[in-house]
């Protein structure tokens, strides 16, 4: 089996399984006592602090350790818009933040700033975001979907420029190197680099107008409050110190590996796109979508062929709504597969991967497509429903797909464009959120029109003229 979703949570780490063996022996007592037992407690600590410190590149008093990265996310957000209030509610941030941010931005008067094709955000639309009431800003230094990484000192100048403080999420990126730039809060997630899940790091730096929103407590400077899960997080500095120092070895082989599936999953199975940025990305994750694909029913094939992956996909959600970060971006949503490589894959693993896809898609394809009655592949032309032959061209077509979920809307479009002459109209039909996305992709991949969408009685009409 090949562990392939390194984006979610990394393996632990073996240098993490050690220190936390060692932690659970000898940091097991109360780091705020001033006997034996706590002052090795404390010092574990304060040891784990200025080890993260210095990788996160912050001072070890700047520092606190969370129950998760989500929960430092939502303290940051929390106690910089409080501590801040006197300026505004105005909280500005990308538009693929990961969903702890934007969960813990809903309070609040928030702008979102889009981003291109690939998932980069402009520091120059991030200026024009800022208000004279803009208490803080966000902004990821990698995406966590699609892996594109962010301009994050830029922004971090402009931020700076305007008084306001720029929160951070480095999660995704941390294991690979510091964030750069004048930033003012960070937070990450130990599981996301190989430490053990259950904490979480907060940055604050010195100067930046903070009010914790917290229960009570002295402990973590009052911003975390509770015991300290002292073994983890000694096991998380380790673990983190431990794959800095083979960072840019990994980072290389691994981009190779990623630079492989990139170059090849296009070529290697139909109609699919290769989303996020090409040179400006994390060095072991790719994402890519597939058309005509029923995202969940690629997942477990994957499974079932010994690959664990994730998707962004509609189909896998249980919203049943495409992802926020593929939506923004503009992309394919539907049989949207993320491979995030742990250090160590091997290049083997890799083109055993690239040699099982295309049969995989192929096989979910043709189950999607026969279920729906629809022909395999992506056809131009093809028989009306009910008909035996080719069908009666017509000037324009009305294509009912409600009730019908993704990838079902792009098939029938798929199957039912044939029907109408060059320059004729299809309009589907479809109560769908994905159809939004996925029907102007579908055009722009198929060099088809697409005109535009209208409210219909029920869900929405999306026009698309015949080109080809």
């Amino acid at each position: 089996m090949s562990y392939f979703d390194m984006a979610s949570a990394a393996p632990l780490h073996p240098v993490a399984r050690q220190a936390l063996a060692a932690a659970l022996d000898e940091g097991w007592a109360d780091p705020a006592r001033l006997y034996r037992e706590g002052r090795r407690a404390r010092l574990l600590l304060d040891a784990s602090r200025e080890a993260a410190a210095e990788l996160a590149g912050c001072r070890p008093d700047e520092l606190v350790f969370t129950p998760s990265g989500t929960r430092a996310l939502h303290s940051a957000v929390a106690g910089a818009m409080t501590g801040r209030r006197r300026t505004g509610r105005h909280l500005a941030l990308s538009a693929v933040e990961h969903s702890a941010v934007l969960h813990a931005a809903e309070p609040y008067d928030v702008t979102s700033v889009g981003v291109d094709r690939t998932g980069r955000v402009a520091a120059a639309d991030f200026a024009a975001a800022l208000r004279p009431d803009t208490a803080l800003a966000c902004l990821q230094s990698a995406n966590h979907e699609v892996g594109t990484v962010q301009p994050v000192a830029e922004v971090a100048d402009v931020c700076r420029a305007s008084g306001v403080p720029l929160l951070v999420d480095a999660a995704q990126s941390l294991a690979w190197g510091p964030v750069d730039g004048p930033w003012s809060l960070l937070a990450a997630s130990a599981h996301k680099w190989g430490g053990p899940s259950g904490v979480g790091l907060l940055a604050v730096r010195k100067g930046v107008r903070y009010a914790p929103q917290e229960p009570a407590d002295e402990r973590e400077s009052g911003r975390s409050p509770g015991f300290e899960n002292l073994p983890a997080i000694v096991a998380a500095a380790a673990s983190l110190r431990a794959v800095r120092a083979e960072a840019d070895a990994e980072a290389a082989r691994l981009s190779e590996l990623v630079a492989l599936i990139r170059s090849r999953v296009p070529h290697l199975v139909p109609d699919t796109e290769v989303v996020g940025h090409d040179r400006l990305r994390l060095p072991h994750l790719v994402t890519f979508s597939c058309l005509y694909v029923d995202g969940e029913a690629l997942l477990t094939a994957l499974d079932r062929a010994g690959f664990s992956v994730s998707s962004g996909s509609s189909c896998t959600s249980s919203t049943l709504t495409p992802s926020h970060v593929l939506k923004a971006m503009g992309v394919l949503s539907e049989g949207n597969v993320r491979v995030s490589l742990p250090p160590g894959t091997a290049r083997e693993e890799v083109e055993r991967f690239l040699d099982v896809l295309p049969g995989v898609v192929a096989q979910v394809r043709e189950h999607v497509t026969v279920s729906t009655g629809a022909p395999a592949g992506a056809p131009q032309t093809a028989a009306g429903p009910g008909t035996g032959g080719e069908a009666e061209e017509l000037a324009e077509l009305v294509v009912d797909s409600l009730g019908k979920r993704c990838p079902i809307p792009v098939i029938d479009l798929a199957r039912e464009i044939g029907r109408v002459p060059v320059g004729g109209l299809v309009t589907v039909l479809s109560d769908d959120e994905a159809a939004r996305l996925d029907i102007p992709v579908w055009c722009e991949m198929r060099a088809q029109e697409y005109v535009g969408e209208r409210p219909a009685p029920r869900g929405t009409a999306y026009v698309v003229r015949r080109r080809v």
